[in-house]
Parts: structure tokens; sequence; C-alpha cells
């Protein structure tokens, strides 16, 4: 039986304990939070598991195997770090930590101790995630041509970290995940309005083969949008998550070149076929994850989500937050793509 600690019962801290012991082969078996009405909370709902304010009571107990931290993203890397450094496994919530030199270092000692790392990018355990990764590994979207995302709403600010931090590792984790490839460059202008802190930006990455990904997050919106929209050369779909039934359609439509001609003397036809509707696995996201995270550490796989894929995730936050000081300068990654070379540029 895995044996797993909770360090943190704010806001997502519940759901992580309701989750994983939830599980096949798993137990919640400590609970930590410094603030006492979370602890009251956590032992009310839980009166079976033991709660602490001390987040070595859950590092350093001889029987605990996993450690999952649900904490402000400043304090992930120490408690990771620590965890790790007395033999637990680490399930982290996003982003992995605020620094890729962070990110190494836990990768680093994670290895050296054989332990597991998981980085809670909870989309990729979708039924709709799932379905596009489908769609795109078997060519029914054929070449990508743009990414597009759109998450806004009125809040929550945080009180340690920017809308980039907060809301974009979804995206980029989402886009990781399908894309399967690393971006070449990256732009991004934002600017804060309440706190500090940026709280409204848009992100455009590059990516190979004139793949071209935007991301729009705010904090500041009147309305909640959680939409992402895909365009393929052969199909094109839209994943609405705020949809109850229809989260996600996929259109046949698109535009055909019909020769091979300068374009000026192409023939161009747009297509409009059929809308499909398929059928998504219903489960809940966080649950699967969860039972993927035991299922690695008793089976020694690596997974999707591993602290290799969080550190993509840091290192492409840097980026943007880099373009974002540099007042919106393309911020080259690699090879620097044609269609770039007449804008501003700043080296990574």
């Amino acid at each position: 039986m895995l044996r797993i600690g909770i360090i943190g019962y704010g806001y997502w801290g519940p759901n992580l304990v309701r989750n994983f012991a939830d599980i096949d082969g798993a137990t919640v078996t400590l609970i930590s939070d410094t603030n006492e009405a979370a602890l009251k909370r956590a032992q009310a709902a839980y009166p079976m598991i033991s709660v602490t304010p001390n987040d070595y009571d859950v590092i350093l107990s001889p029987t605990i195997d996993a450690v999952a931290i649900a904490t402000p993203v400043s304090t992930h890397y120490p408690l990771a770090k620590r965890a790790l450094e007395n033999g637990k496994h680490v399930f982290v919530e996003k982003p992995f930590t605020t620094s890729a030199q962070q990110a190494e270092e836990l990768i680093e000692l994670a290895d050296r101790k054989s332990l597991k790392i998981m980085v809670d990018h909870t989309f990729l355990f979708t039924g709709a995630v799932k379905k596009i990764k489908q769609l795109i590994d078997d060519g029914v979207l054929g070449r990508l041509f743009y990414f597009d995302s759109i998450r806004i709403n009125l809040g929550l600010l945080q009180k340690d970290s920017n809308v980039i931090w907060d809301l974009a590792p979804h995206d980029l984790s989402i886009m990781d995940y399908l894309i399967g490839c690393n971006p070449i460059a990256i732009a991004a202008t934002g600017t804060a309005h309440i706190n500090g802190f940026e709280d409204v930006a848009y992100v455009t990455i590059y990516y190979p083969d004139n793949l071209i990904a935007h991301l729009s997050i705010n904090w500041l919106s009147p309305v909640k949008i959680r939409m992402t929209m895909i365009g393929g050369q052969k199909k094109m779909l839209v994943w609405n998550d705020l949809e109850a039934d229809e989260k996600l359609k996929i259109y046949d439509r698109g535009v055909e070149v019909e020769t091979k001609e300068e374009s000026y003397h192409a023939r161009i036809n747009y297509r409009s076929g059929d809308v499909w509707v398929p059928r998504l696995e219903q489960v809940e996201a966080l649950k699967t994850e969860a039972q993927y995270f035991a299922d690695c550490i008793y089976n020694n796989l690596t997974a999707i989500n591993d602290g290799v894929a969080g550190l993509r995730i840091v290192k492409i936050l840097e980026a943007i937050i880099q373009s974002l000081k540099t007042g919106g300068c393309v911020i080259c990654l690699e090879k620097i793509p044609a269609a770039l070379r007449t804008v501003n540029l700043a080296p990574a």
C-alpha cells in the first residue's frame, strides 16, 4: 500500500486528499497545513486521517512513501527537495518550480535516489485531451497549423505570482503533450492593474513546421471562458471545457489549393463539411492522475507529466517572462525561423 502525505489543504489540497484516498493501492495517512482552520476542515472531513501544522512531520515520517504538495509555487522547490532527500516520491502542484535551475536540481536528485516526480498537469488526463491526442496521432487533423487558447475569468488573483505562472501552465502542458515538440520562439505582452503582478497577458509561441500558438490569459474578465481551437490541414476542432455535454467538436472544414502554381494563379477552394461530436471518456481527471502516479511508482514507469515535462513548461514560462520584460521581443529558443527574422529578437 502506497502511503501518501498531503502538504497544503487550501484551494487544491482537499481535491488531492479526496482522490488519493479513493484510488487502488494507496492511502492518505497525514495532512499538513500551517492554517489552523484548514486543519480543522480536514479533520472534520477525514476523521481517520491525522493532521499536523508542521510539514516536517510529513517529510520525515518513516511511514509515508510519497508526498503530494499543494502549496504556493515559491515553496515547491524547498518542500520537494526535502521530501526527495528523505526518500519520498513527489507529486507537486503546477508549476513545478519557479526556475529551470531548481527543476533540474530536483530531477537530478530524484534520479540519483530512484524516486518519482510527477507534476500535477491535470488536464492531460481529461477525456477531451485524451481524444484530441488520439486524433492528432491518428492523423485525423493532418498537419497542425495553429493552436489558439482562451483561459479567462474574474480572479483568483495570486499574492505571489502573476497570471502567467497561474493560468498558462494548463495550456502549456496541454500543448507540450499534444504537439510533442519544443517551441522555437516566444513573444509575450501583458500588464498589471491591481496588485503589481500581470493580470492580463497574451502569448505567441512559434513551433517548427510553421505551427503557431496563441494564449489569451486574464484574471479580469467579466466572463469565464475555457476554449481551445486547433486548426489542421484536414480538419479543425473546438474544445469548450465549460460545455456540459458537447465539449469537443470536430469540423470537416478547411482551405484547399488545387494547383501548385504561384499563389496568385492558384485556385483556392473552401471546404465546409460535417461537424462531428465524439464521445469522451467520463472520468474525473484528477482521480485518473492520482491512480497513474501510484501505478508509475509500483511499475517504475516514466510519467507523461514527470519532472522533465515540468521542466519544459518552466523553461517556456521563463521565456515568456523574459519577453514581457523586453517589451514583447521575440525570445528565440532554437534556430531562428525565417518568418521571425524581420521582427525584434532577444536571445534566450
